[in-house]
């Protein structure tokens, strides 16, 4: 199976289309993630939304908006309440994860194969075939 992450932005304008991927996608959303960090001294979200695998090709993807959104727990925000609407909507909760943040890493790559390695041994996707 070949699971990836398809980054649509850093949550500004770019949250609406992931909100439209999960509704479009409705019958394959998984899960939706807030993934919590801290990049400069400053409390951060990531939103994703994992889709089951395709039929074809076993290919699972990860919609994520990196890093862009203020962390909702310290200071409310109106972009980070649709998206727990959406996953109420969608009869999901939101699984909120504790992450290092994309800084911590070299490349944009490594950050995400970190991610997909916690999101397997915490079950939200499953392990290699």
């Amino acid at each position: 199976m070949i699971q990836r992450f398809i980054e649509l932005g850093e949550g500004y304008s770019d949250l609406y289309e992931l909100i439209d991927v999960a509704k479009r996608a409705e019958q394959r959303v998984l899960h939706f993630l807030a993934l919590h960090s801290k990049v400069n001294e400053r409390h951060v979200t990531s939103c994703a939304v994992v889709l089951t695998p395709t039929t074809l090709g076993d290919f699972q993807p990860i919609y994520i908006c990196r890093e862009g959104i203020p962390y909702p727990h310290e200071k409310p925000n109106e972009r980070y309440r649709i998206f727990e609407e959406t996953a109420q909507s969608l009869h999901k909760n939101v699984i909120e994860l504790d992450v290092k943040s994309s800084v911590a890493f070299a490349e944009t790559a490594l950050y995400y194969q970190y991610l997909i390695g916690i999101l397997r041994l915490n079950h939200h996707i499953p392990s290699l075939q």
